[in-house]
Parts: structure tokens; sequence; C-alpha cells
């Protein structure tokens, strides 16, 4: 296991300023007073460990398949259904959109090899990310891959209620492998994945995915 390339900065500006607060808060508030100053300390601990495990970017065997979809997110599923796609293809789609909490790893990944044929990001609002119309309110982005077959795959990174800075690392016309990262999504969100109505869909509702890992579809 590795730590996400932003994690370490965060990580060493978290554990200094705990360190700070543990220190003044034991010479000004609870020098006399052991519980509180343990207390405090576990508290802390917590604290940082949680910002590390969710910087964490686990080490995992892809699975790399032309006629499979994989997840681009570690989440849980919530949306399967059929749905009107109108920013790019004008048209009747497959959707899966699976929701991160903050516990869950938050590098995202190519669903296929392919070509970028179209990005765009889009500053927002932030509704909860289960909420219908953080697809279409809320800071984001799209990406549309071409893959090899010329099925073209769209998915979304959708910032949530806490998470306030989408990463991405692609741009138009540039071949990407299935499994690679393609970006980073802080604290909290969703990918929404839209695929031909012909496509066979391998989850359901509640169903966990491994970014990179769970195939969610199988395309004709």
């Amino acid at each position: 296991m590795r730590l996400h390339r932003e994690g370490f900065t965060i990580m060493i500006t978290t554990g200094l300023v705990l360190l700070a607060l543990n220190l003044l808060a034991y010479y000004y508030l609870f020098s006399d007073n052991s519980t509180a100053i343990v207390l405090l300390a576990i508290a802390s601990l917590i604290l940082f460990g949680l910002i590390v495990q969710f910087f964490r970017v686990p080490n995992r065997p892809l699975t790399i398949h032309e006629a499979q979809v994989i997840a681009p997110a570690d989440g849980t599923v919530v949306v399967i259904e059929e749905t009107d796609e109108d920013e790019y293809f004008k048209g009747r789609r497959r959707q899966i959109s699976i929701f991160m909490s903050p516990l869950n790893v938050h590098v995202n990944r190519n669903p296929v090899t392919g070509i970028v044929r179209y990005f765009k990001y889009y500053p927002g609002k932030y509704l909860v990310a289960w909420h219908p119309k953080s697809s279409t309110e809320n800071e984001r982005t799209t990406v549309v891959i071409q893959a090899k077959n010329g099925v073209e795959v769209l998915f979304r990174q959708i910032a949530g209620a806490v998470a306030r800075r989408i990463i991405w690392y692609v741009k138009e016309g540039q071949p990407v492998e299935q499994g690679q990262e393609m970006g980073f999504i802080k604290f909290g969100s969703r990918i929404d994945v839209f695929l031909p109505l012909d496509a066979e869909v391998n989850v359901k509702i509640g169903d966990r995915t491994k970014g990179g890992v769970t195939v969610i579809a199988e395309l004709k």
C-alpha cells in the first residue's frame, strides 16, 4: 500500500497541527488532568489515522479485459437504471452509480482502455452525493472514453457535501489504460457510469465495488 500523491502534504500538515494542539492543551488547559490529556491524544491519533487511510492506495491485481467495464472507484452501488444522458450522448443509456463514503479508497480509475474523446469540468453545488440532482448540479467532471471496439463509456466524478476538490489527470485525445489512475475526489463523493443499453450489468444495488477490480458490466 502507498499514499496518494496529495496525501503526504496533508498528512504532515495534519500531524503538525495535532501535535501543536496537544502541546498547547497540555501546557495551558490540562496540565493537571492526565485523563483529559490521554483522551485528547487518543482522539488526535484516531483523526490522524482516518486522514492517512483516506489517502491510501492499496496494491491490488487489476482486472483487464476489453469486453468488460471495471468499477472506477471503491464504494457502494446506489443506482442502476435506464435514463437520459443529455450532455454528450443525447439519448438513453444505462446508468450505474457508485457512492464513496469518507472511509473508502478515493482513487478513481479508468473503467476501460481507449481514447478520451470528451472531457469537461463543471463548478457547482455540494449536495449530498446520493441526492438525485448531484449528477447535474454538483461540482463534477465528465469523461468519455472510446474503447477499442468503438463503444463509448461516459463517467462522471461528482463532489459531495464534504468533498470540495476534484482532481483529474486526463485530457481529450489522450490514450488511457483500464485500471489506470485518472483522478481523485476528497472526502465522500460519487461516480456515475453511463453505458449502452445492451450492456449486461453484473452488479446490483447495495453491492460493494473495488476500483480497478470489480466488473460492473459486459459490453456487447
